[in-house]
């Protein structure tokens, strides 16, 4: 099944913070929710779960030990300031996990999210929610996987504040994620993915 962009459910009812936790505490699928509109996710690709499961296990293992340490796409995330929840496809967190006021399951202040993309969902991921990720005061790394190409993008926020962009492109390439010191080579990343190399 295809990833897709998340759609408005609900047609244009606009709901609670609250309504939306509950709602979501007894929902078969996860949804998103932002300025009370709740948005549905589909689920994954094969291609998209094996690069999910590369980068899940390759993060984690260089983490073992430390007190930083990634979770899967079944943490949802809360930024309360600008009241998006969303689930990212691998949030890492550093520290003990800090529950929103509105949910002790729901976390926020996030160091480090990582979306693997979709055709349907990469201008989303690369627009959108990129910009609403930028209001986490804690986030200092963003990564874009492509699920279609070799391609990776990190964005990392500067000593001004800024956000600098590196990307990878080939299978030679090692990608860095600076602030938690893990390096992966994209040829790991990809291993399985049946991507042209």
């Amino acid at each position: 099944m295809p990833v897709n962009e998340p759609a408005v459910s609900y047609n244009s009812l606009r709901i609670s913070q609250a309504d939306y936790i509950s709602m979501e505490k007894e929902s078969a699928q996860k949804n998103e929710y932002y300025k009370g509109e709740i948005f549905a996710m589909a689920g994954a690709s094969p291609r998209h779960n094996k690069i999910h499961t590369n980068l899940f296990l390759g993060v984690g293992f260089q983490l073992k030990g430390k007190p930083c340490q990634p979770y899967g796409s079944d943490l949802r995330i809360h930024i309360p300031e600008n009241t998006l929840y969303t689930y990212p496809d691998i949030s890492i967190i550093c520290g003990d996990i800090v529950t929103a006021i509105t949910d002790k399951e729901t976390a926020i202040r996030p160091t480090v999210l990582i979306e693997i993309l979709s055709l349907s969902t990469k201008d989303y991921d690369r627009g959108t929610k990129f910009k609403l990720y930028r209001d986490i005061p804690t986030l200092q790394e963003y990564v874009i996987v492509d699920s279609e190409s070799i391609s990776i993008e990190i964005f990392k926020k500067n000593n001004a504040l800024h956000w600098e962009l590196e990307e990878y492109k080939s299978t030679e390439d090692t990608m860095a994620i600076k602030c938690l010191d893990v390096h992966l080579s994209l040829i790991e990343i990809y291993d399985g993915a049946k991507l042209e190399m």
